[in-house]
C-alpha cells in the first residue's frame, strides 16, 4: 500500500459559504470586470458590483415565492452568463442547485428532479419546458418552472427578469440573513454522476466541498488564477469541473465568459481571447485531427507531419536536460509555420490549458506542450468536487494526472484502487445509504479506479477496477490503455476493447467522421463515401491495424488485440452509448453491438 498527502494550505471556516465571494468582490473591487456575457453578438462587460445586484435580485424572487433553506432547484440549461448567476442566486437563498444536463431526455429529467425532491426547476429554453411539463404530473414536490428564454409559453418573462421582479418585497437585510445563514457544511449542490452505468446516483457536495476545491485550484495555478487574467468555460456548466473552475473564477477575480454553441467555438476563442481554457481530451483531440486534415487536405501534410514530430520531440527533450541546438532551430521554424496558428485558434493569448473527465494520451500531451500551450491533466471525480490530483506548472510529469491537490490524500489499495481523503470528497449519496457505505470508509472515498503513486507522489491511472476484463485464460487485463492509444489516432474517433470470458482481446472501433474525408482523398477516393460503406474496406481496415499495431507495442502478448470491427458509425449520445460529458456507456454498448462482439469470436 502506498499513500501520498499534502498538506492544506488554507481552511475553510465553519461559518462560510460560496456567496461570500460575491458580495466580497463587490464591496472590495466592485469596478474589476467579473464576467463578460454575449449580448447579440457582441462581449459586455459585467463588473462585480453589477453582478452582486443581479445576484441579490434573483435571490429576493425566489425567497418571495416560497423557496425556503435547503430547497433544491434545478437547473437547465446549456453554458451561459445565467447559469453562474441562477447558480449563485440560488445559494444565496440558501437553497442547493440541481444541474440537469440540457441534452437530457425527459426520462433524464423526471429521475433528477424526482430524486431530488426539487421544489422549482428553471430550464433555458421551450423546448426544455416542454420535457418538464410531460413529467410534471410524476413530480409532486415541484412548485414552479420558470424559463431563461423568452417569451414563454404562458407569456411570463424570462427567469432572471421575472424572479427579479417578484423579489420586490423582499429587502437586502432578508437576503443577507438568508445567506449568512448557511454554513460550511450545508448542501450547496446534488450532482448526479454520468451514469455510465445504473441510474445515475446524486452526490452530495456541501459548500465545504466546493470552497476547498476551489482553495485547492488556486493554490494549484498561482499563475493562471491571477486577478485580470479571462476563461471562456465552454464545457457543460452541469459537470463538476466545470462548475468549480467557473467558481474559481469569481474567487480570484478573473474574467469568466461562457459560450454554450461549440460550432461557434474558434470564433468565441478568438474574440474573447482567454489567458487559459479548461476541456475534456475530446477537445484537445479534435483540434489536432482538425489541425492534421485541413493541413494534409491543403497539400501540407508533410509540413504539419514534421512539425508535430518536432513539438513532441522538443517537449521530451524538455523531461532530458532540454532540447539541442538543431531541434531549437528547427522548432523556432515551425513555430512560425504552424504552432502560431494552432495558438491563435485558442484565442492567441492561451498560456496553458486544464484536462480532465478522461485520460489524455502521452503523444498528444508532449504535442500542445511542444507548441506552447502545456496542457495540466488532472483526475477527479464528481465524488471528490471535481480534481483531487492535478499536474501544476512547477510540477508536471506527463503520463500522469499529477499530485495530490492541497489538504488530500491519495492512497493505492492493495488490489490497486485509488482511495481519496479530504475536505473536496462528498458527504455520500443522496436517497442512496447502501451506495453511501460501500464507497466511503474512515473518509476514504473508493473510486474503482486503478493507479500507482510513484515516489515524489505523482498519480498514474492503469484502468478501471470494474472494467477489468478476465479472458477465458484467466489473464485480467485493464482497456483503458489500449483505447486510449487508439483514441490519439486521427482516424479513429472511439473505441471500446472486448474480450470478458472470450479466448483473445478484440476491440470496436469508429471512425472520426471529420477526418475521414481527408483520408479518403489522400487515398484517390471520394470524399463522399460514408464509414458505413467502408467497415470492410481494405484500405481502411489496413490503416486501423496500423494504429492497433502500435498499440500493441505498448502492452504484453495477452493483452494485444488480435481482432476488431470498424462500425457503421459513431458512438452517441442520442442512442445512450454516451454520457453528456463525453464518456463512453461500455455497458450500453456491448448491448447496441453485441453482434459485432460476437462475431469478432465467431
Amino acid at each position: 500500500m502506498r499513500e501520498f498527502s499534502v498538506p492544506a494550505t488554507t481552511s475553510v471556516a465553519d461559518d462560510e459559504n460560496l456567496t461570500d465571494m460575491v458580495w466580497a468582490n463587490a464591496e472590495r473591487f466592485g469596478g474589476t470586470v467579473s464576467f463578460r456575457r454575449r449580448v447579440e453578438g457582441t462581449w459586455v462587460d459585467v463588473t462585480a458590483a453589477e453582478f452582486a445586484t443581479q445576484v441579490l435580485g434573483v435571490a429576493k424572487g425566489l425567497m418571495a415565492c416560497g423557496l425556503q433553506p435547503g430547497d433544491r432547484i434545478g437547473l437547465m440549461s446549456q453554458t451561459r452568463y445565467e447559469w453562474s448567476l441562477l447558480d449563485f442566486a440560488i445559494w444565496a437563498a440558501g437553497c442547493a442547485t440541481v444541474p440537469i444536463y440540457e441534452t437530457s431526455a425527459a426520462d433524464q429529467a423526471e429521475w433528477i428532479l424526482s430524486d431530488s425532491g426539487a421544489k422549482a426547476v428553471i430550464v433555458e429554453t421551450e423546448a426544455h419546458r416542454s420535457e418538464v411539463d410531460t413529467v410534471v404530473d410524476k413530480l409532486t414536490e415541484l412548485r414552479h418552472v420558470w424559463q431563461i428564454d423568452g417569451p414563454t409559453p404562458d407569456g411570463a418573462a424570462p427567469a432572471v427578469e421575472e424572479l427579479t421582479s417578484l423579489g420586490t418585497d423582499i429587502t437586502d437585510t432578508d437576503v443577507d440573513e438568508r445567506r449568512r445563514s448557511v454554513k460550511a457544511d450545508d448542501l450547496a449542490t446534488l450532482i448526479y454522476t454520468s451514469g455510465t452505468t445504473g441510474r445515475p446516483k446524486g452526490c452530495e457536495l456541501t459548500h465545504r466541498n466546493l470552497l476547498a476545491e476551489v482553495r485547492s485550484d488556486v493554490d494549484a495555478f498561482p499563475q493562471l488564477m491571477q486577478p485580470g487574467n479571462s476563461m471562456l468555460m465552454f464545457l457543460p456548466m452541469a459537470h463538476v469541473l466545470a462548475r468549480a473552475i467557473a467558481i474559481a473564477c469569481v474567487y480570484s477575480r478573473l474574467t469568466l465568459g461562457h459560450t454554450g454553441n461549440v460550432k461557434e467555438l474558434v470564433n468565441d476563442l478568438g474574440s474573447f481571447r482567454p489567458t487559459f481554457v479548461l476541456a475534456v481530451p475530446r477537445v484537445f483531440e479534435k483540434v489536432y485531427n482538425t489541425a492534421k486534415q485541413k493541413a494534409h487536405s491543403e497539400g501540407k501534410g508533410r509540413i504539419f507531419d514534421a512539425a508535430e514530430a518536432t513539438a513532441v520531440a522538443y517537449s521530451q527533450a524538455q523531461e532530458q536536460g532540454g532540447p539541442g541546438v538543431g531541434l531549437r532551430i528547427k522548432h523556432l521554424v515551425f513555430d512560425k509555420l504552424v504552432y502560431g496558428k494552432l495558438r491563435s485558434a485558442l484565442g492567441g493569448q492561451c498560456v496553458a490549458a486544464v484536462s480532465g473527465g478522461a485520460p489524455l494520451g502521452e503523444r498528444l500531451t508532449h504535442f500542445y506542450r511542444g507548441i506552447g500551450v502545456p496542457i495540466l491533466e488532472g483526475y477527479g471525480l464528481t465524488e471528490t468536487t471535481a480534481a483531487a490530483a492535478v499536474n501544476v506548472e512547477h510540477a508536471y510529469k506527463i503520463g500522469t494526472v499529477g499530485r495530490p491537490l492541497a489538504g488530500t490524500s491519495i492512497r493505492i489499495a492493495e488490489d490497486g484502487e485509488i482511495l481519496i481523503k479530504g475536505d473536496v470528497v462528498f458527504r455520500g449519496y443522496w436517497n442512496n445509504p447502501t451506495a453511501t457505505d460501500e464507497s466511503l470508509e474512515d473518509g476514504w472515498f473508493h473510486t474503482g479506479d486503478l493507479g500507482s503513486l510513484d515516489e515524489d507522489g505523482f498519480l498514474r491511472i492503469t484502468g478501471r477496477k470494474k472494467e477489468i476484463i478476465v479472458t477465458a485464460g484467466g489473464k485480467n487485463i485493464a482497456p483503458a490503455a489500449l483505447e486510449d492509444h487508439l483514441r490519439a489516432h486521427p482516424l479513429i474517433s472511439q473505441c471500446l476493447v472486448v474480450g470478458d470470458q472470450k479466448p483473445f482481446i478484440g476491440a470496436l472501433i469508429t471512425i472520426d467522421s471529420e477526418f475521414l474525408p481527408s483520408w479518403l482523398a489522400n487515398h484517390g477516393r471520394s470524399e463522399n463515401l460514408e464509414t458505413a460503406d467502408l467497415v470492410d474496406d481494405p484500405e481502411l481496415r489496413d490503416e486501423v491495424q496500423k494504429a492497433v499495431d502500435s498499440a500493441n507495442e505498448t502492452v504484453s502478448q495477452a493483452e494485444r488485440i488480435k481482432q476488431f470491427r470498424i462500425l457503421p458509425h459513431d458512438f452517441t449520445e442520442a442512442r445512450g452509448e454516451m454520457t453528456p460529458s463525453l464518456k463512453v456507456k461500455k455497458n450500453k454498448v456491448a448491448e447496441n453491438y453485441a453482434t459485432d462482439i460476437e462475431a469478432i469470436y465467431s
